[in-house]
């Protein structure tokens, strides 16, 4: 019947579409994964940026588990777009797991300086773990890290008050690693965007190429729009 025919279509959509987004993988950012987990030696805390209306959809399942053994902040960037109440909710739900989030808005720098002193706060909750390391008087070092099109460098462009990060609406146009001095206490380490080999679900992959994370010429627009 036409019905089942139309189901039958509905299905090979799904499937394909599924698998264009699923086997999309450069092979730049799995460089660029194996560079972070060598930086984090480097650093004391990551600041993990993650869009808003998508907050675990845009958390990089890779990242999470190699940065599992530093203390870490959610920057829930572009939470102007999301609804009031589930920002709360999201940042108790972190909270719940032992993780710091901090609301931004990285085109007005709202939350900026939320994010500045929570990334001090954070430090010195293991202050005397680094005095004992010998690092009396020395910088706090971070990492920044975000899955394309998350607002990374707008928001370190709005945190260093200077325009040091290259900015663009395409995915992935961060090229090469970078140290901002953010204040007398701060310097941000700035990666790459980098997605990861194969997403848990099609839900996911569909959030991301909502959000404009997956790249036009990897899908097809009028698909996307059809979802």
């Amino acid at each position: 019947s036409d019905l089942m025919q139309k189901k039958e279509n509905k299905k090979n959509e799904d499937k394909n579409f599924a698998h264009a987004v699923i086997s999309w993988f450069p092979g730049h950012m799995a460089k660029t994964r194996k560079q972070i987990a060598e930086d984090l030696k480097l650093v004391d805390i990551v600041v993990e940026i993650l869009d808003a209306r998508i907050p675990i959809s845009s958390q990089n399942p890779d990242i999470k588990q190699i940065t599992q053994n530093k203390k870490k902040i959610i920057v829930l960037n572009k939470y102007d777009l999301a609804d009031e109440k589930e920002n709360q909710k999201w940042i108790e739900y972190f909270k719940a797991n032992g993780i710091e989030a901090v609301l931004v808005n990285s085109n007005t720098g709202e939350g900026i300086n939320k994010a500045i002193e929570k990334i001090e706060e954070v430090y010195n909750s293991g202050k005397k773990q680094y005095d004992e390391k010998g690092r009396i008087g020395k910088s706090i070092r971070v990492m920044v890290l975000g899955i394309p099109n998350v607002g990374k460098s707008s928001f370190i462009n709005r945190i260093s008050k200077k325009t040091v990060a290259t900015v663009g609406n395409k995915p992935g146009v961060t090229r090469q690693k970078q140290w901002i001095r953010i204040n007398q206490n701060i310097e941000l380490l700035d990666t790459p965007g980098i997605l990861w080999p194969k997403f848990e679900s099609e839900e996911v992959a569909l959030h991301l190429a909502f959000t404009g994370t997956i790249k036009e010429d990897i899908l097809q627009r009028t698909e996307i729009a059809y979802y």
